[in-house]
């Protein structure tokens, strides 16, 4: 069966993002981070709701509420987790926890294989000389507190975990960077140790932004200013580069009701020539690979 690669959402989104595929409800939710956008596609249906957030919008995670006949969501944004009811808009703050970092927002993230949720911050701010350090991966607690994770970034992103969920990967973007990292991951206490090099990306034509990982074992990295997803062997091998219409894919996430398409998010902001699905989200079919379900998230309380 040939590739097939398809603009599936032809939003034009500034940066689309946060690829999460909600195999409960058959849609993609994905963000367009900027104008605070939360979008559900459904492919089966071929539509694109469009849901608003009063804020820059990172990542998402899917939360589990036995009482509520429709889905849920924990969102991590430019100030700090909420609580969001799609269908009525409602949201409740959760947690900020960098208050003292006025200039970040949230950017990647997503949960780790028992549900809990990770998402990383990243400087927003005009100080080009400002060294990488400042942004970090949290994790969001059941009870609605945070732990803090890796730290020493710039631009968090990347985030993904192994099938087995004993690995843990994060990645780079900034461009003096351009790194993907491998963690060991305790699933008992969902903390990462012993930081290890995953990929270095200096040498290919893009710069790692947002990653997922297939029943393989194999991490896909969307290559953001490279016009490519590549797909990586648990040793960090390229395996494969799947060329794609637009310089900046952001996000990729399998999807589908046999977990065999991979949607791709991508921005139009900075690019350097004219593209007309940039923003768009796309459908590749044909790969011959499957995903894995994505966790749900459960709180303690229901707000």
């Amino acid at each position: 069966m040939p590739i097939d690669i398809q603009c599936v959402a032809d939003v034009r989104a500034q940066v689309g993002e946060g690829a999460l595929w909600d195999h409960t409800y058959g849609v993609l939710w994905w963000v367009d981070i900027p104008q605070g956008l939360i979008y559900a596609f459904d492919p089966e249906r071929g539509d694109n709701r469009v849901h608003m957030f009063d804020e820059p919008v990172g990542c998402l995670a899917l939360h589990k509420n036995p009482s509520s006949a429709h889905r849920q969501l924990i969102v991590a944004a430019k100030n700090g987790f909420y609580f969001y009811d799609p269908p009525s808009g409602k949201y409740t703050p959760l947690i900020d926890p960098e208050t003292d970092k006025p200039e970040h927002r949230f950017n990647d993230g997503g949960p780790d294989r028992q549900g809990r949720f990770w998402a990383g911050s990243m400087y927003q701010g005009t100080d080009v000389k400002t060294p990488p350090g400042p942004a970090r991966f949290w994790r969001l607690n059941a009870d609605g507190t945070v732990t803090a994770g890796p730290d020493g970034y710039m631009t968090t992103n990347g985030l993904a975990f192994s099938p087995d969920g004993r690995r843990m990967y994060t990645a780079e973007s900034h461009k003096d960077v351009q790194t993907i990292w491998q963690w060991d991951y305790d699933i008992d206490d969902g903390m990462p140790s012993n930081r290890q090099l995953f990929f270095q990306a200096s040498a290919i034509k893009g710069r790692p932004d947002g990653g997922t990982v297939d029943a393989d074992g194999c991490y896909w990295m969307a290559a953001v200013d490279g016009w490519q997803v590549l797909r990586l062997t648990p040793k960090g091998a390229v395996d494969r580069i799947i060329d794609l219409p637009v310089e900046r894919p952001s996000k990729p996430m399998f999807g589908g009701k046999d977990l065999d398409t991979l949607f791709v998010t991508s921005i139009q902001n900075g690019i350097t020539s004219p593209q007309d699905d940039a923003g768009g989200l796309f459908a590749i079919t044909g790969l011959g690979v499957s995903g894995l379900r994505e966790a749900q998230t459960s709180l303690d309380f229901h707000p």
